[in-house]
């Protein structure tokens, strides 16, 4: 952006400099499309405190430039807090939309519980030091926290309370073991909010976590189920216990799974929503009707977790740097491919009768690095290029990003697997169309560009 100063037309304004105006200007906009005018006020000029979510990387524009630039402007609110996080990576790569790297929200929350994919991203934040999404650890979570512990007592709690009293059932006599584990119980709810305030999410989790265990705990223990039966007035005292502490987890849990949290509180007889509700309100359980249980969560496999079948294969950019004759097969080539950070590799290509030597070298192909090592006439092939089957004829496929650059279907991350056999690699059907290559209806691309054809061909020709 140019300098608006006479004088400076060579000079250029940073851009980090420029953007974060971004936050002010975007408020006062909105305040004039609204009709009303000075209602960014209440925000930048009333009290109001500033939180910055960022990562690290973004540190010091948002600590050292918009700080001295709102000073300078004077009148305006500083950054209250500026909660920085470390890196989360994906299988031990960093996220990059221009490399098919990320988690895309619009096809995973089609697979998974909303509410499941923002619990495990609450207990694996990068706070402190950077981590990982790995799937393994994803269904590990899920199955083993977020099902087994924190789900199953809720719907326990509901479904006995349910079953065998239909309403809250009054509380029992005051102290004792209801008593202790209330109160430790919203120990542990006061700490979640503080955790909360202070910006450290992570262990706020924790604590909401360790309050369905101490539930469970509580639960086990007293055996409802048996008191049920000699002592109801025992059980009733029991199940009181449980439901408050149902009660408390419904609140402290609706600024993480604002969806679950709505759910129980709805499973819990009231007609409106937990979000209208403050955090003080932990402690007040009335007696009410319950409305009929039903589980908040399923476990999932590691299968269902597991990307779709494309994200096993590792496609990259590949540069062809030679080409011979095969030794031992008169339509066969074999290559040498530069594949960047994957080195040089030897393949195998069937496509002599198509291309000559001189046509391939230099060209920038797509190849499947992690395909079984095949021996195919008496040479070791490490790879496989793609080419369309164009009823009998190769037409290559041709990549625009440097050699080793991923290539990827939008929408789908990229999670391969060491080591892809022939037979799963056909079983993944890609195929032309408009000029592009897709898998259902996805297109290919490389961090610069669509992956097409070499030449014009028509829809639907597959790729082999």
């Amino acid at each position: 952006m140019e300098a608006p100063i006479e004088g400076y037309e060579n000079k250029r304004i940073y851009v980090w400099f420029e953007a974060v105006n971004g936050y002010l200007s975007a408020s006062m906009e909105w305040a004039e499309k609204t009709g009303i005018p000075d209602a960014w006020k209440r925000w930048w000029v009333e009290d109001a405190r500033h939180y910055y979510f960022l990562a690290k990387d973004n540190i010091p524009f948002h600590t050292i430039i918009w700080p001295a630039m709102l000073m300078a402007h004077g009148g305006l609110n500083l950054p209250y807090d500026v909660p920085a996080n470390e890196y989360l990576t994906l299988s031990g790569e960093q996220f990059s939309k221009s490399k098919g790297v990320g988690i895309w929200l619009p096809d995973i929350v089609k697979r998974f519980h909303p509410d499941a994919v923002r619990y495990y991203l609450s207990v694996n934040m990068p706070e402190r030091r950077d981590t990982d999404w790995n799937w393994e650890d994803f269904t590990a979570k899920i199955n083993n926290e977020l099902v087994a512990i924190y789900g199953n007592f809720i719907h326990r709690v509901l479904t006995f309370a349910f079953n065998n009293f239909g309403s809250i059932p009054p509380p029992g006599k005051e102290g004792g073991e209801d008593a202790a584990v209330i109160e430790e119980v919203m120990h542990h709810f006061a700490e979640a909010g503080t955790c909360i305030e202070e910006c450290r999410f992570k262990e706020g989790m924790k604590h909401i976590m360790r309050m369905a265990q101490l539930g469970n705990q509580y639960m086990n223990a007293s055996e409802p189920w048996k008191l049920v039966k000699n002592d109801r007035e025992r059980c009733e005292g029991v199940i009181h216990t449980c439901l408050r502490i149902v009660h408390a987890l419904a609140i402290a849990s609706a600024p993480y799974m604002p969806h679950t949290a709505d759910a129980v509180w709805r499973m819990l007889g009231n007609d409106d929503s937990v979000h209208a509700h403050r955090w003080d309100e932990a402690g007040n359980l009335q007696e009410r009707k319950l409305e009929k249980p039903v589980p908040l969560f399923s476990k999932i496999e590691m299968n269902e977790a597991t990307e779709d079948p494309f994200s096993t294969l590792d496609l990259r950019v590949a540069t062809v740097a030679k080409v011979d004759d095969h030794p031992n097969a008169d339509k066969l080539y074999v290559m040498n491919l530069d594949v960047g950070e994957k080195g040089m590799r030897q393949i195998v290509a069937g496509i002599k009768p198509w291309y000559t030597k001189e046509e391939l070298l230099g060209k920038k192909i797509v190849v499947v690095t992690n395909l079984k090592k095949a021996r195919i006439r008496g040479v070791d092939s490490n790879g496989m290029l793609l080419a369309v089957d164009e009823n009998g004829r190769a037409v290559l496929l041709t990549a625009h990003a440097d050699a080793g650059d991923t290539v990827y279907a939008e929408g789908i991350t990229p999670s391969p697997i060491p080591e892809v056999s022939f037979d799963e690699f056909m079983k993944i059907e890609m195929k032309s169309m408009d000029g592009r290559i897709v898998y259902r209806g996805k297109a290919l691309r490389d961090r610069v560009d669509f992956i097409a054809t070499e030449r014009e061909v028509g829809d639907g020709y597959p790729v082999r």
